[in-house]
């Protein structure tokens, strides 16, 4: 499996952040909120930066870029590059920042984060519920982009935390 243009070693890599969540909502419907931009659109993000745009291109290879408004009003750019699909359990992506053309960039706030994250979402079924958990490791990361994945372990408990409650407030909702 190709994470990048070049791959990266388990020796090159902290171990993942992880987090899971359960959600009172089908495989199915969840993975729509994962994989149709409209969707994404209504819940993707950290807490008081909504979606102001966004292009999916979803199938391996494709991509997703999208835009986040900050509270200054300006945009924040992102973007995931589809690995594998397997539907409705598993998606793997490589997730950076990006300009609004889609092109890599650095952290708008934090110049030592790492440039590509290798991200997979793994969907379970749990009765009448789903869990989602989501795994992300920097991919290609120099030693100092290494350290601040690692040091950053509690501001992404709260991001992602942030991130998953708007889902379960999105999919309440429907």
């Amino acid at each position: 499996m190709a994470l990048s243009s070049q791959n990266a070693t388990p020796a090159d890599v902290p171990d993942p952040f992880v987090i899971s969540r359960s959600f009172d909502a089908s495989p199915a419907l969840l993975w729509k909120a994962l994989t149709e931009p409209e969707r994404m659109a209504k819940w993707w993000g950290p807490k008081g930066l909504p979606v102001v745009a966004g292009k999916m291109d979803f199938r391996p290879g494709g991509r997703y870029l999208y835009g986040l408004r900050t509270p200054d009003g300006s945009a924040m750019w992102g973007r995931f590059i589809y690995q594998e699909i397997e539907e409705p359990t598993r998606i793997t992506l490589v997730s950076s920042f990006s300009d609004e053309d889609g092109g890599l960039a650095r952290h708008p706030m934090s110049p030592t984060w790492p440039l590509e994250m290798f991200s997979v979402f793994a969907l379970e079924p749990e009765g009448q519920r789903t869990k989602l958990t989501v795994s992300w490791r920097p991919i290609n990361a120099t030693n100092e982009e290494r350290a601040t994945f690692t040091a950053a372990t509690d501001g992404m408990k709260q991001g992602w935390g942030g991130t998953l409650d708007q889902l379960a407030e999105y999919l309440a909702g429907l």
